[in-house]
């Protein structure tokens, strides 16, 4: 039985979907002003099942299920990927899920709620695996497709499923700690540890080290490490990587999951404000009105300079990375460098 509280927000949130029936879950939390969370918890009993919090059995259960649909998003960006969950990997709070199709860094200490979620539709059910942060924002989603393996799915939530789910605990975000003032920033420090870098993965390592905020750092290094480019750039980007079907890599993050793409994209498609990707595997979905900054970024590795396109939101925060499909040991893609070169040359034309 739903509290007092719970009872009022309940009806609030129908009245809300009665008036605006197309709006996202997300959306009508915000304007509701509570946390995603807090509404799927509404549906305990009926829509919604608490799960248990072992995710590392949960997790290691996924490759059972067959194919499925995982979505990571900010607040800018979606990203959809379709496949099998193959390698499972999970050492204390970090996982990792490797395969043809699904690719995933996790971040499990920021796993605080999961629910599983089913949600009435006319032809059926929509069944998902949803899990959230200590603010209560969702921070992945998992989603059965017409080939998953729903019988398997049903006996993991049962596994998973606790009897008498305890009250959600959902406590502010912290205020994020702010940058440095510039001056305070030993650029040339920064540049000598830049160029010392020999993988992709040392960057963030060097910025927390270093305290630099990773807008702040591509602002202060230099044309030799980094270049603004127009918000434009980052759909000129994946225009110019459909067109000759370089194969590239998204990145798409939340606080508790990095969901990444590899291979080609194809079908660009704009609608009402958002740009997307519309191919059989892989949707993407970005807010252009939220890309407040683009950059043109270098970073040097034992395989040869390895070059991105990441774009960032108006508080710094990253929406999106994009780089040349590669494996370790491989060097950059040559149409990948071509098309950011060609961009930064527009900008200097």
């Amino acid at each position: 039985m739903l509290s007092l509280s719970n009872t009022v927000l309940a009806e609030r949130w129908s009245r809300l979907r009665g008036e605006k029936p197309a709006l996202r879950i997300r959306d009508a939390a915000t304007t509701l002003g509570v946390s995603e969370v807090e509404l799927v918890a509404l549906g305990l009993g009926a829509t919604a099942t608490r799960l248990d919090g072992d995710w590392r059995a949960l997790l290691a259960a996924l490759p059972s299920v067959g194919r499925v649909m995982c979505l990571t998003r900010n607040e800018h960006c979606v990203h959809e990927r379709r496949g099998r969950f193959e390698e499972v990997e999970v050492s204390g709070p970090q996982g990792l899920v490797l395969g043809a199709d699904i690719d995933l860094r996790l971040f499990l200490d920021h796993w605080k709620f999961g629910f599983a979620v089913r949600e009435p539709l006319k032809d059926g059910d929509r069944l998902s695996l949803q899990f959230f942060d200590g603010a209560g924002e969702a921070v992945h989603k998992i989603y059965a497709v017409d080939d998953t393996d729903r019988a398997a799915l049903d006996g993991l939530i049962a596994r998973h499923a606790v009897a008498v789910p305890s009250a959600l605990a959902v406590a502010p975000r912290p205020a994020e700690k702010p940058d440095r003032l510039d001056h305070q920033v030993d650029v040339e420090g920064l540049r000598r540890a830049w160029r010392a870098l020999t993988d992709t993965h040392e960057f963030f390592g060097m910025l927390r080290r270093l305290e630099i905020g990773r807008v702040q750092a591509l602002r202060l290094a230099g044309d030799e490490f980094a270049r603004e480019l127009p918000p434009r750039a980052l759909r000129s980007a994946m225009e110019a990587a459909a067109a000759d079907k370089t194969p590239i890599m998204i990145f798409v993050g939340s606080p508790g999951c990095i969901q990444i793409h590899t291979g080609p994209i194809e079908r660009l498609v704009d609608t009402k404000g958002w740009f997307n990707v519309l191919d059989p595997a892989f949707n993407l979905h970005l807010q252009e009105s939220g890309v407040a900054r683009v950059f043109a970024v270098r970073k040097p590795t034992n395989d040869g300079v390895v070059t991105s396109i990441e774009a960032f939101d108006r508080h710094d925060r990253t929406i999106l990375l994009m780089f040349g499909a590669r494996k370790p040991g491989k060097p950059e893609l040559q149409p990948w460098r071509s098309i950011v070169s060609h961009l930064e040359k527009q900008v200097t034309s």
